[in-house]
């Protein structure tokens, strides 16, 4: 019997090496069931499992690791699916992510009843459960690959399996697409062999969240033997992106007063999370308020629109009884639907309680004093007010009127704009001797309108008593100016005329005397007690101080205040021309040669300083005495212009020829003028009249040019 023991040993060690390898076989990798149907009950309860998962990576399930899709459940390590707290509504599906170091498997839990919630989780992974791609007479089977984001270490893994059950011998894999053979190169791979698919680095959702891939088979040749097969690799996102508020500075405004529930600013963060999971699902809170004052919760953010409104009633938004009409409010949005998982951003809105004007101004006092000298403009009283609004509105500027009291328009009002005071100004002088008092009433408003439940009272009106002041005023002359005509040339001592000034000083009985101020000729005297103006000289209209005919002169009134007060006035007198300046002639020289065919000497224009009608026309004469009548000849050309010439050549020489011109005065004045006449020779168009080497132009010449100047007259 010893004999056999051994063998017996042998044999049952032969049967238990037998079993396991047979057990080692037959293990596949991954979750026993991939989909599962639950119906929506009541209510998950906290801790209490929904259903078991059982998940085996073949090698003991040392460093197994589960993620759900759905933050409010988890899988203990004994695969038990369990909800971290009480939740009625999740979804229409969960999936349950399993990795460990050998293995890595996709599970799918159906929830029959349930809803939407953010999109349908189906949508997020695009693919129907786990079924294969359908094909056609393909031997191929590929099923999408559903990889989370931010993997850690080691690399590269293998994520899923390509299975061709008619797949010839020696036959290889090979993949193809962006990721693998097209940028970004090199993400995936597939053991050209056994089909399996891995991963060589972390993915980034946020970066790309698909990839589109290519499956075929290849001879040893690389010919293609079936496919390409599209593969989706899905890239499951994981909350690593806080939210950012992206759009500040946050600023907001809302009226004082208004209704508890007014709606202020809109604030909304962005997540680059997948929006169709809580991951980018946010809710919005107030962190802190400042100031706190005069309630810690002055507002309300709505946690899902992010609208902030007002909680308070409208009583404590009142700008002028606030600390601070500024507020601060710390935003935080949360990501995973405000659970504590989720990460968190912040910003800063700033609100602004804005005035309205509920506060109508009002003077300081009921009534205001000013005092201003007679003949003074300008400012002469600043009225104040005080306002409780907002000093940079309208509900604060203040806009004054003089509703009583200014009949003559004498006093303006306007209002300053650093300080908000009425500038009361005289625009127009005052007369003391008119009135010595006068009596405004004044009206102040703001430049918007009042709210409908505040009025203007009393104290917005205010009375302004003014006291003129008497001064010492000059004397008036009337009229002013003072006109006169006479003839020039009248007689020294002539009377033209007496002067007469008023003093505005009616109640002060003062006398008036006389000066001269400005005679630019010296042609006058002015009496000073009775002003009477006569003549010192003789008046000439064609002095130069004489303008147009008229000369002025201006007078002083002095009366006999203390100090003395003095008005200027103005005399124009109108001096009527006389027939007192006789007639010249020009030019008074000319040039003929002495074999001039053309016997044309000159041609003579006269000037008068008299006015029309003791002018021209002008008669011109040679004064018979003293020429001989047979060699000189002159002609009328018009009224103020006429024609020397000669009846016969001349030797060479300068001869002389009285030119008697006349004008039309009554009676006429005459003039008589010597015209030298230069008879010269002339050779070669140089003339020669005994001033060797000087040359001259020809008579001709001087009188071709005189004629066509005398044409453009």
């Amino acid at each position: 019997m010893q004999p056999r023991t051994p063998l017996l040993l042998c044999v049952l060690l032969s049967q238990v090496l037998l079993l396991t390898s047979a057990e080692d076989l037959d293990c596949t990798p991954g979750f026993q069931q991939k989909v599962f149907h639950i119906n929506q009950p009541a209510q998950f309860i906290e801790d209490q499992a929904v259903l078991n998962l059982t998940f085996s990576d073949c090698e003991g399930n040392s460093k197994v690791h589960y993620e759900v899709s759905s933050p409010y459940f988890k899988v203990n390590h004994d695969g038990s699916l369990v909800a971290l707290k009480n939740v009625t509504a999740v979804g229409k599906t969960l999936f349950v992510h399993a990795r460990s170091p050998h293995a890595e498997d996709m599970a799918e839990l159906v929830i029959v009843g349930g809803k939407d919630i953010q999109g349908s989780l189906q949508d997020i992974f695009k693919f129907a459960r786990t079924s294969p791609v359908p094909r056609q007479k393909r031997s191929i089977v590929v099923s999408p690959i559903l990889i989370p984001e931010n993997q850690r270490q080691p690399f590269p893994r293998d994520v899923g399996k390509v299975v061709d059950s008619d797949r010839p011998e020696g036959s290889r894999f090979r993949l193809t697409g962006k990721g693998v053979d097209q940028e970004p190169k090199g993400i995936f791979r597939i053991n050209e062999n056994t089909g399996s698919v891995s991963v060589t680095r972390t993915l980034d959702r946020e970066a790309i969240a698909t990839y589109q891939l290519f499956v075929e088979t290849t001879d040893v040749n690389g010919k293609t033997l079936e496919g390409p097969v599209p593969l989706e690799v899905i890239v499951i996102d994981q909350n690593d992106n806080r939210p950012i508020f992206r759009e500040g500075p946050y600023i907001g405004h809302v009226m004082e007063g208004s209704p508890t529930g007014t709606t202020v600013m809109r604030m909304t963060a962005f997540d680059a999370d997948d929006p169709a999971t809580d991951n980018a699902l946010l809710r919005y809170n107030i962190r802190q308020q400042t100031p706190d004052k005069p309630s810690p919760n002055m507002f309300y953010i709505d946690p899902e629109k992010g609208d902030i409104v007002t909680v308070v009633s409208p009583a404590l938004l009142d700008r002028e009884t606030l600390e601070n009409p500024k507020y601060e409010l710390i935003i935080e949005a949360q990501d995973m639907a405000g659970l504590d998982v989720g990460l968190t951003g912040t910003a800063t809105a700033t609100i602004m309680i804005d005035d309205k004007n509920d506060h109508s101004p009002k003077f300081t006092k009921k009534e205001f004093q000013a005092t201003v000298e007679e003949g003074a403009v300008g400012v002469i009283v600043n009225l104040t007010v005080e306002d409780k609004d907002d000093p940079a509105t309208g509900a604060w500027r203040a806009a004054y009127t003089i509703i009583n009291g200014n009949p003559g328009q004498s006093f303006e009002i306007h209002t300053n704009p650093q300080t908000n005071e009425g500038m009361l100004s005289v625009v127009k002088p005052l007369d003391y001797e008119i009135s010595a008092f006068h009596t405004l009433l004044i009206k102040v408003e703001n430049e918007d309108p009042l709210v409908p439940d505040v009025s203007y009272g009393p104290s917005s009106t205010a009375t302004v008593h003014i006291t003129v002041l008497d001064v010492n005023e000059g004397p008036v002359f009337y009229p002013d100016p003072m006109t006169v005509t006479r003839q020039e040339n009248i007689s020294v001592g002539s009377v033209l005329l007496t002067v007469n000034a008023t003093d505005p000083d009616s109640l002060q009985h003062q006398t008036i005397r006389y000066s001269i101020y400005k005679d630019p000729a010296g042609w006058l005297n002015i009496n000073p007690i009775n002003g009477t103006v006569d003549t010192t000289a003789v008046l000439d209209r064609e002095s130069p101080f004489v303008h147009n005919s008229v000369y002025t002169a201006l007078f002083l009134a002095i009366d006999s205040g203390n100090p003395p007060a003095t008005g200027t006035g103005t005399l124009l007198i109108t001096l009527e021309d006389v027939n007192d300046n006789a007639p010249v002639i020009y030019p008074t020289v000319a040039e003929v040669c002495d074999d001039a065919k053309n016997l044309s000497v000159v041609i003579l224009g006269a000037s008068d300083k008299d006015l029309h009608p003791n002018t021209d026309p002008f008669k011109f004469e040679i004064h018979k005495q003293a020429v001989p009548d047979k060699v000189w000849k002159i002609s009328k050309i018009n009224n103020t212009h006429a024609l020397v010439s000669l009846l016969q050549n001349l030797n060479k020489a300068n001869y002389h020829l009285p030119i008697v011109v006349t004008d039309s005065g009554k009676p006429p004045m005459t003039n008589i003028t010597d015209l030298r006449v230069q008879v010269c020779s002339c050779k070669n168009s140089k003339v020669d009249c005994n001033a060797a080497g000087t040359l001259h132009f020809s008579a001709t010449s001087v009188l071709l040019v005189s004629l066509f100047s005398l044409a453009c007259l």
